[in-house]
């Protein structure tokens, strides 16, 4: 797959928002640090749920590989893994506007670690986003701390190593059992059929 090439003419006029996916355990089996497309498993529910949230929202993916940091996988096996991710679901009609990578330990202090909002900051600016206007979805308390450091809502599955970790959430957040349920809570959320 070609790297998307940026068209700043192309940038909408108004404000959009944006759905932040985590990608292992939240669209897919979190299977450890993936060097193979043959790896990549998609959860039942993603592909219906992602269509329907690409009819409203500018959909991304923010995904930590720390395994780049330890050696264990290559940013190489990154792109080729992310790169199938976005094939797949370019296939299923559903564009995935940008995937950013965070390659780096926690240990490391970097900027771009969720949750610090670095990546959405950039997709703020980059593609016209709307943050308060936007969600992210994932597997670990930090991801639901991210979409709060920005003002968007986050929303927590129990997929992945969501079971694991939801004792560690730190603050009152939407709970579901994975990326079916966590799309129809945003979408009853902006139609105001449901409140936080």
């Amino acid at each position: 797959m070609k790297p998307r090439v940026y068209n700043a003419s192309k940038r909408p006029e108004h404000p959009r928002p944006a759905v932040f996916l985590d990608r292992d355990g939240t669209m897919i089996e979190d299977r450890g640090d993936l060097s193979d497309v043959g790896q990549v498993v998609f959860f039942k529910d993603a592909v219906p749920a992602l269509r329907c949230l690409a009819d409203h929202f500018a959909l991304f993916i923010v995904t930590n590989q720390s395994g780049v940091a330890k050696g264990l996988i290559t940013m190489e096996d990154v792109r080729h893994v992310n790169d199938y991710v976005e094939e797949f679901l370019a296939g299923h009609g559903i564009p995935i506007t940008k995937t950013y990578v965070c390659p780096h330990e926690r240990s490391s202090g970097c900027r771009c670690i969720k949750p610090n909002p670095h990546f959405l900051k950039e997709a703020e600016l980059d593609f016209a986003i709307d943050l308060r206007a936007s969600f992210v979805i994932g597997d670990h308390p930090h991801d639901v701390e991210l979409a709060a450091r920005v003002g968007a809502i986050g929303i927590y599955v129990l997929s992945g190593h969501g079971m694991k970790h939801r004792r560690a959430l730190s603050m009152q957040t939407i709970v579901t059992n994975g990326i079916g349920e966590a799309a129809g809570q945003i979408l009853a959320l902006v139609s105001g059929r449901q409140k936080i």
